[in-house]
């Protein structure tokens, strides 16, 4: 799948919004969502994340966001632990209607968990995110939102990660979930995220998972109005 390189993106949004058909058609942002698995998330942090995620796409304002902005946005999950611990919930799929998401929102929270007992191998869910992005439909923007409660402890480490797979184009946001410190949010800010316009969302813990994700989601989609180049300010 052809990446488009940072350079081309506003000649790609002059193009499109001098053409409304097209801009309606064109998908304008894959996203692709990663949720942590690993040991340290027990079974009820696991469902704050699932049920969090599955409110946070039905919050209004993100519903607002995924629909009305020009074209439609393609959506994939998956969960990831060990490193060769990586399971799609979510296939790509184009989000053009309520229906859609609700669809999605409703798989997410009925989903069954499917690992528990394997490390961290962050730079391992890159990796596979990065060949996920082959499978994506046509998009102008590709974003990674990758969320965990740990630091990579399994296999090659996130900078080995953006030296072997192919990030050209993709932007990776983290979602950093918290503890006794910010030690986390630290880490994913040094080592993890990448690209145009990345950030780090910070969840003081996995109670606040649902907040921190409609945060986030709204972020990252009013970013990918056209010829925005960073993420714009949140709505109060």
């Amino acid at each position: 799948m052809a990446h488009l390189p940072l350079g081309a993106m506003a000649a790609a949004a002059c193009l499109f919004a001098a053409s409304p058909g097209a801009a309606q058609d064109q998908c304008r942002l894959a996203l692709q969502l990663g949720l942590d698995v690993s040991a340290s998330v027990d079974q009820a942090e696991y469902r704050l994340q699932a049920d969090g995620l599955a409110a946070a796409l039905l919050d209004p304002v993100v519903t607002e966001a995924f629909l009305n902005g020009p074209g439609p946005v393609a959506l994939s999950i998956f969960e990831w632990s060990g490193r060769f611990q990586q399971e799609v919930i979510i296939d790509w799929t184009l989000i053009r209607t309520e229906a859609d998401l609700l669809a999605v929102a409703e798989r997410v929270a009925s989903a069954t968990r499917g690992s528990q007992d394997f490390p961290t191998a962050l730079g391992y869910a890159l990796g596979f995110a990065a060949t996920r992005f082959r499978e994506a439909p046509v998009c102008l923007f590709q974003t990674l939102d990758i969320s965990g409660d740990g630091q990579n402890n399994d296999g090659f480490p996130p900078v080995a990660a953006y030296e072997h797979f192919d990030f050209n184009g993709v932007t990776v946001n983290g979602l950093a979930i918290g503890g006794a410190s910010r030690e986390i949010e630290e880490y994913y800010a040094a080592e993890v995220i990448h690209g145009p316009g990345a950030f780090v969302e910070y969840a003081l813990n996995h109670d606040d998972f649902a907040e921190a994700m409609r945060r986030k989601l709204e972020r990252e989609l009013r970013a990918m109005i056209f010829g925005e180049a960073s993420p714009p300010p949140l709505s109060p």
